[in-house]
């Protein structure tokens, strides 16, 4: 008798490469979206697991703000050289001199908003027609009502509306001349699953995700990394600390957190024991109105 059985890691692992094929068989123009963060370092290694022992069938894809942390850059183009990887990188930078776009200000003005008028323009000149990114329903509301595959209009809009049920593991990207479809093959991970995956296989990460010493600011009782792209105000104190970070956006809108975590076990337990997710706990973005991350969804956000 068979008593095999996969643990709950291994059937996370299993659904996520099942969804990774069937992107590469229902779609003729996909791609990664690839910035060097933790979940998309996941997405890379479980679609080298996927099509093994051929390299990925698809792009990377970098949307660079001009704001990352270098750290987080370093890698992403490490990584993608060490896995045979291509790597298309278009910057937001670009975009707002082509279109005179008018960049947010204040003390900590982000591009994320402007993230999207790139996105789309990089999806049009490779004629993506699917884009498979690192989002989870545990990190914000907005992302808890995602499908795996998430159709877009064709102006990368998105309906909640009008997502498409999926029953039995069946996915249905069809979809219409000019239409894309946004795939979240780990939407069903928790942040504590990430890292236990990240351990259980040894995956390599930037160093910015353990503990290490960093000068940063205090406001609003986060921690704010001392950088070229926020505002230092009179009034703001600079002090140095032993941080890590949960998430890694950009330097003008993710915190840190006060840690001494710089182990994988360590960091596991840090997770273990929060009640804060690490996008409500560091993401100064989604607190510009209560529906931050949904606008940006519909106007054509990741």
């Amino acid at each position: 008798m068979n008593n095999y059985k996969l643990d709950y890691l291994e059937q996370l692992e299993a659904e996520s490469i099942y969804i990774m094929r069937e992107v590469a068989a229902q779609f003729e123009r996909p791609a990664l979206l690839f910035s060097g963060g933790k979940d998309s370092i996941t997405l890379v290694h479980l679609a080298i697991k996927a099509f093994a022992p051929h390299k990925i069938p698809f792009p990377l894809v970098h949307i660079d703000t001009g704001h990352n942390f270098p750290e987080a850059l370093a890698f992403r183009d490490q990584y993608a050289k060490n896995n045979g990887a291509e790597l298309i990188i278009r910057k937001v930078e670009d975009t707002i001199n082509l279109k005179k776009l008018t960049e947010p200000k204040g003390k900590f003005a982000s591009r994320n908003w402007l993230q999207t008028h790139t996105l789309l323009d990089c999806i049009e000149e490779f004629q993506f027609d699917a884009c498979i990114g690192g989002a989870r329903r545990d990190e914000e509301k907005a992302r808890a009502k995602e499908r795996f595959f998430s159709v877009r209009d064709e102006f990368g809009q998105w309906e909640p509306k009008l997502q498409r049920p999926e029953l039995w593991n069946i996915y249905n990207g069809r979809i219409h001349k000019g239409e894309n479809v946004r795939v979240f093959p780990i939407s069903n991970w928790t942040e504590l699953d990430v890292w236990n995956y990240i351990k259980k296989e040894n995956i390599p990460l930037p160093s910015i995700y353990f503990a290490h010493n960093r000068e940063v600011i205090e406001f609003e009782n986060q921690l704010i990394a001392v950088s070229d792209f926020i505002r230092i105000d009179e009034d703001d104190v600079i002090v140095n600390k032993k941080v890590r970070y949960r998430t890694v956006g950009d330097m003008t809108c993710t915190a840190a957190v006060e840690s001494s975590a710089d182990t994988l076990d360590e960091v596991v337990n840090e997770i273990v024991a929060t009640r804060i997710s690490e996008r409500g706990e560091t993401r100064i973005d989604d607190k510009v109105t209560e529906a931050a991350m949904e606008d940006r969804k519909k106007g054509g956000y990741f």
